[in-house]
């Protein structure tokens, strides 16, 4: 799950990582009273989306860039030309994001920019902070052309933070003196918020230290462990399903593990590990998976209809792969549900199903007695060798 900057800004408050004063505003006449409030000659307006790259983003009414500097007096018109509209930027993708809120922030006089972030490693199990001096970029181009000025840290999931690897990334920084000590506090409450919070990932970029010498997280991206958010309502509550697929929101209330790709051929499929496969294997036989869907190995017949009804809301999808290893799952209970699925939604596509394990022969005599137009295949390859050839005639 992810949050909007200006959640993320409660969180650093509630961890003591310090950053700029702001607040958050949903019409141009709240924006400006932001700004007044706030004070000073100068504010930063940022459009809250789901995405990065926001400054160098161009809105489709034509108005350029999602965050901008500028004085009181202009954050009405420059909040009316962002909310309501719709905010492109290279992570978004052409179809782009709607802007709802805006931040008001205040400006802060910056001396230098940094990057910082505490990730979960998957190849060690352990957090990892990254690190550079060249904050406020990409930060894969940093990786790509610059490597030496990524500094990597990876923390002991028991020991913890210690004192001398502060010292190292302190120093591998650049910070000195009083800017030291409030960079190493900083890091330390960061680190504490990255575990108490359960995040997978917390990026600032840009952390600054500005002209009179304070450290501070200028921007942040979060994302928290899915499965542990039954330990923090708070943030469930932040959770904005109007910066989520339509397809994966009602997939998720129905517990239901759904993520939209760009291809046509849906897959419907029980086990993470035999979805990634099977994926895998539409690519192999030439095809373009259209989604990653795990029904789970527990799934019941309406959950099984509500995929077939997700996977068929979408317009791309031009062939259904639907592939079970029961175990623990009930073959015929699949049957079922794409029976059910199907006519209850129309069957205007191929349908390809293979089916193995737990009660198989009632399952197959359950999609054989349906009435319906479906493929049956032997094993994996056939049935995406099947799938492949029913979109391309």
């Amino acid at each position: 799950m992810n949050i909007h900057e200006y959640q993320a800004k409660i969180l650093f408050d509630q961890f003591s990582v310090p950053n700029p004063r702001g607040k958050v505003a949903g019409t141009p006449e709240e924006a400006a009273a932001a700004a007044d409030e706030l004070g000073g000659d100068r504010v930063v307006v940022k459009s809250q989306v789901h995405a990065g790259g926001r400054g160098k983003g161009t809105f489709k009414s034509g108005f350029q860039g999602g965050v901008h500097l500028v004085s009181p007096s202009e954050v009405s018109e420059i909040a009316g030309k962002m909310l309501g509209e719709v905010l492109v930027t290279k992570q978004t993708g052409e179809d782009g994001r709607m802007v709802r809120k805006v931040m008001v922030g205040e400006a802060v006089d910056v001396a230098h920019e940094y990057y910082l972030a505490i990730l979960m490693d998957r190849a060690t199990c352990s957090p990892v902070i990254v690190a550079s001096t060249e904050g406020g970029m990409d930060i894969e181009e940093v990786a790509e052309t610059q490597p030496d000025r990524i500094l990597r840290e990876h923390i002991h999931p028991l020991i913890g933070l210690q004192p001398y690897e502060i010292r190292k990334l302190t120093a591998g920084l650049g910070f000195e003196g009083e800017e030291a000590k409030k960079f190493g506090k900083l890091l330390r409450n960061l680190y504490r918020l990255f575990l108490e919070c359960d995040c997978s990932m917390v990026e600032i970029n840009p952390l600054v230290r500005t002209t009179d010498g304070q450290v501070l997280a200028l921007d942040a991206k979060f994302n928290f462990d899915d499965n542990a958010l039954y330990r923090h309502p708070e943030i469930v509550d932040f959770r904005d399903t109007g910066e989520e697929d339509p397809r994966e929101v009602e997939a998720s209330k129905h517990d239901l593990n759904y993520i939209g790709l760009d291809g046509n051929i849906a897959c419907l499929v029980n086990g993470a590990g035999l979805a990634m496969a099977t994926m895998d294997i539409i690519k192999h036989h030439g095809g373009e998976p259209a989604n990653f869907l795990d029904v789970g190995g527990g799934a019941s017949q309406e959950q099984v209809s509500t995929a077939f009804k997700i996977i068929l809301s979408d317009e791309a999808v031009k062939a259904i792969l639907v592939n079970i290893f029961g175990g623990i799952m009930d073959c015929d209970v699949i049957a079922h549900g794409v029976v059910a699925g199907c006519k209850e939604v129309g069957l205007p596509i191929p349908l390809v199903v293979r089916l193995e394990g737990n009660n198989v022969a009632a399952g197959k005599a359950t999609l054989a007695a349906s009435g319906l137009n479906i493929i049956p295949a032997d094993d994996l390859a056939d049935a995406a060798g099947k799938a492949v050839s029913a979109i391309n005639g």
